[in-house]
């Protein structure tokens, strides 16, 4: 089973992230089950929602503590977030921001990393700071776990269908062209 927690802010769409990437797993064959957590959320506020995906079907419907990967929308949030709580060893981080990596606080726990500049993108594409889309790129080409083709078919599928859909599809595209990624076990010989 993989694992995956988002990490944003209330409004930028890191619940439908998760469902949106549940919908393309499930497009490539596998099981995917996202998990939506509410409480007392309001915009701005720190939100977070999990997902899990595996080979096989999934009965467990819990929020996740240990996760493989970290998705976070929002590069204000480790400053007020321990995002990393839980992650496991050799875990993988992908972050929205403009900083370059040596300037990022890392734990000893995250193996790779994402970056992409995803507020800047998308007040490019959208004129606001929504990165949910782009970030959903920026985890394909970080992790290989989903395809940029099924996130582009779950995409045609969603709410998006109707308004929206060519600039969120310029966002699924951008977000997985403009990430970088480190592997941090290379990153002292380079």
């Amino acid at each position: 089973m993989y694992e995956v927690r988002f990490h944003g802010r209330g409004g930028q769409g890191s619940v439908l992230a998760s469902a949106m990437l549940a919908a393309a797993l499930v497009e490539e064959g596998r099981y995917a089950v996202s998990i939506p957590s509410f409480g007392f959320e309001r915009r701005g506020a720190p939100v977070v929602s999990f997902l899990r995906t595996s080979e096989r079907e999934i009965r467990q419907l819990t929020n996740i503590y240990h996760p493989d990967c970290i998705v976070c929308v929002d590069p204000t949030l480790p400053r007020s977030v321990d995002i990393f709580a839980g992650l496991k060893p050799g875990g993988t981080l992908v972050q929205a921001t403009h900083r370059p990596l040596a300037e990022l606080e890392i734990p000893d726990t995250v193996a790779t990393v994402g970056l992409c500049d995803a507020v800047r993108i998308a007040l490019e594409i959208f004129k606001r700071p929504i990165t949910n889309t782009l970030m959903l790129g920026a985890f394909a080409r970080t992790t290989g776990v989903v395809s940029l083709d099924a996130l582009k078919r779950a995409l045609e599928d969603s709410d998006f269908r109707d308004a929206g859909l060519a600039q969120n599809m310029t966002a699924l595209e951008r977000g997985y062209a403009e990430t970088t990624v480190h592997q941090l076990d290379r990153r002292a010989a380079a």
